[in-house]
């Protein structure tokens, strides 16, 4: 190898380093970020599932609905029985 490319070649190899460093320092900052909206996103969805069972829990059980109400609409107003 002639000692006039070897110079060359190192200076494009610093560079190519500094371009690599620079993007893996970018890439792990999204993968940061990305991994934190992950995290929020499954507590929100854990969150969902839950009220959704709560609502399927309380469509099972069994409800005391008054019916009409002072004006004579039929607006339900319901209580849970606790079974006593």
């Amino acid at each position: 190898m002639d000692s006039k490319h070897t110079g060359e070649l190192l200076k494009h190899l610093e560079k190519q380093n500094e371009l690599l460093s620079e993007s893996h320092s970018l890439i792990s900052h999204e993968l940061h970020q990305l991994q934190v909206e992950e995290e929020m996103l499954m507590r929100k969805f854990h969150q969902l599932m839950q009220a959704q069972d709560l609502n399927k829990k309380n469509e099972n059980s069994d409800p005391i609905c008054n019916g009409d109400d002072q004006k004579g609409n039929t607006a339900r107003v319901c209580e849970q029985s606790d079974g006593q």
